[in-house]
Formats: structure tokens, sequence, C-alpha cells
């Protein structure tokens, strides 16, 4: 089965890295943003879990529709779509304070976000294998840049009131703005393939493992983590501080991962930075300090923000790249299914002694010995008959 994609060119990509960081900025303060502001609304603090697990439903189902739009429209209209949804999806929060609507809202805002992935990866990555490992690097450092920048919204611009709602559809219109009036070429038109469902299975396990685990780990950590430094009697102007520190940490460590990616097998280096992520949490147990805090979350942000590049890249190794768009979304899809469960699961456990950091532990645990054991079988000498 063929559809029609684009091949990036390298006069285009200006506009939508702008367009991205600008939009990736108010996504970062709106996420860390929605946790601390049910209490304004009369919604109760439970329900946080139950709203980001909406959003990445969304999520979910939007990476398996968003496509046709792309053909249809072009990736510049596509994208403005997208944005003008989500835009949309903001302003209706405060206007109908209800916990109901507000899922509702937020199942909306993640099929949104989902199309301004898409649409950005195909926009952004498609292109030659050599390019790649760039383009690739390109688009987290401006998805995690604006990220950690929308962080500080929360201690800059504070949670009260209406002006948070006006920075953030601010940031999205002139997102909007760029793309509309900006100078860039669009990707040229090609075909590509589709995987069906045969080939979906014959993907690389532990690369969607990875995906999978990746959405597990982030869905609770935007989720949930705001309340969780809440607890720790955290006050809100560092908790967006610290926030921001976990995903300056998943910034910092994209040029680490596309350097250690040709030296090391990728299923040996998710278990490494699982490691890692285990080691940053068992940091959190062993002191209260504000700065142990501070670098924990580095490390944790560095860890949990590894693995979805490193998966990706270990399910598109051997891949003709006429499958490339397909198999993205494919990863989309597995990192939105984690991303749904991980924040119900982390919150069974918000009422123990140690909280979310349990359940990231647990995840990164277990998840470092299955890649381990992945890396054994993947290198394990072939006997005969096998």
């Amino acid at each position: 089965m063929e559809k029609t994609t684009s091949t990036q060119s390298q006069s285009g990509l200006l506009i939508p890295v702008i367009a991205l960081s600008l939009f990736a900025i108010a996504s970062g303060y709106l996420m860390s943003l929605i946790p601390l502001m049910l209490s304004q609304y009369g919604i109760e603090a439970k329900y946080a879990s139950w709203l980001a697990s909406a959003f990445y439903a969304g999520l979910l189902v939007g990476a398996g529709v968003i496509e046709p739009f792309v053909a249809r429209l072009g990736h510049k209209n596509s994208f403005v779509l997208f944005l003008a949804l989500l835009a949309a999806t903001i302003i209706a929060l405060p206007a109908i304070p209800d916990e109901l609507f507000w899922m509702v809202a937020r199942f909306v805002a993640g099929i949104a976000v989902a199309g301004v992935f898409v649409v950005v990866e195909s926009w952004l990555l498609i292109g030659d294998a050599e390019s790649r490992p760039k383009r690739l690097g390109l688009y987290m450092g401006a998805l995690y840049g604006g990220s950690s920048l929308g962080q500080l919204g929360i201690g800059f611009i504070g949670i009260e009131g209406l002006l948070p709602y006006y920075m953030i559809i601010g940031l999205i219109m002139m997102a909007i703005a760029c793309l509309l009036f900006g100078k860039g070429a669009q990707p040229q038109v090609q075909h590509h393939n589709v995987l069906n469902f045969k080939q979906i299975l014959k993907l690389n396990k532990a690369s969607i493992m990875g995906c999978v685990v990746s959405g597990l780990l982030l869905g609770a950590v935007y989720g949930l983590m705001p309340l969780e430094l809440k607890h720790r009697n955290i006050n809100t102007a560092q908790i967006g501080s610290l926030m921001a520190l976990i995903v300056l940490g998943g910034m910092a460590v994209q040029p680490i991962v596309s350097y250690l990616s040709k030296h090391f097998a990728k299923t040996l280096l998710m278990a490494l930075f699982c490691i890692l992520g285990v080691f940053s949490v068992g940091l959190t147990a062993l002191s209260d300090h504000a700065a142990v805090l501070a670098v924990a979350l580095v490390l944790l942000g560095m860890a949990a923000f590894a693995l979805y590049p490193i998966a990706i890249s270990l399910g598109c190794d051997q891949l003709d790249e006429s499958y490339i768009v397909s198999a993205t979304q494919v990863m989309l899809f597995s990192y939105s299914i984690g991303s749904v469960c991980g924040p119900v699961m982390a919150n069974t456990l918000m009422n123990t002694a140690e909280g979310l950091m349990s359940y990231l532990f647990a995840i990164l645990l277990a998840t470092a010995i299955y890649m381990i054991f992945a890396n054994i079988r993947q290198h394990r000498p072939m006997v005969t008959g096998e």
C-alpha cells in the first residue's frame, strides 16, 4: 500500500523548528500548570492523573489518524490546523471549570499534539540516512529546549488568574504566524510505503519496548512530578525550576546519545540509561538536600528522555526509507500507550512513603533487566538449526 509524504529539503528547516520551539515552550508551561491549578477551579487533585491520561489517550488516538490530514492539506497547513485546535482546547479550560469537560478537552488536545509530532517528524526527519541523526537531534533539541523554558513559566509568570493562559495562547499564535508568514519550503512530495500488521510485528521488539517505557516514564513525570514535588513541601517557584532541570537533562543528553549510539549496541545503551535512572531515584531517597534533588532530577531527565530517540533509531535500523514515516507512527503509538497507562499506574503509589519515585524506580529497574537480556540474546552465537 502506498501513500504520499515528503522528502525534507535543507532550506525548509528553520520555519518548522521555530514553530516547534514556540509550541514546546507553551506546552511545557501548560503541562506543569494544569496539576497545580486544579484547586483554583474547584477540581480535586486526584483528577491530575486522569487529566494526564486523557491527554495521552488523545495522543494515542491521534497517532493513528493524522496521516490523511497531512496528505490532503500538506505539512504547513496541517501544522497550523493542529496548533489552532490545541489553542481552542486551552481557551476552553477556564471558561468551563468542570473535571469531565477538562478531560474531554485534554483528550482533544492530545490528538492535536499528536498531529504536531507527526507533521514535524515527517517534515524534519525524512531524508538520507546519513543526516537522520542530525535531524533527530535538531527535533529533540527544539522540543526539549522549548519544554525546559516553558517549565520556568511556573516561577516567572505563576499559576494564578488568566495571565498564564494569555501567555500560552500568545506563544501558540506566534507559532501559527511563523508558519503562515515565514518563508520556508515544504518537503517535496514522494511515495512511501505503509507497514502492514505483519511487518509491524517484525519490528525490533526492544525498540517497541523502549518507546512504551519512555511513555510510562514521561507520562508520569509530566503529569505527577509537580504534585510529587509539592508533597515534598517545595514552593511553586522552585517546582517550575526543578521541572525545567528534568527537561534540561533530557536536552543535554541528546548529543551524548548520538555519540554513544556509534559505539554501543542500542539495547545495551538503553539498559545503561535505565541504570542511570535507578541511580537518580536512589539519590532522592538518600538525601532531602535541595542540591542533591536538583542533581537527581537532571540525571532522571537524562535517563527518561534518552530512551525514545534510541528506540526510534533502533526501530529504523536497516529499514527502507520509504517505511520511515510509518515506522515513526508505530513508535509514537507505542509511546502513547505507555503515556496513557503511566499516570494512572503511578497514581496508585502517590500516597506511599516514596510516592512517584517508587514507581519510577520499579519501571527503570525492570526495563534495565529486560534490555540487558535483549542485548545478550542479540549478540549470542548462532547455533545450527536455530
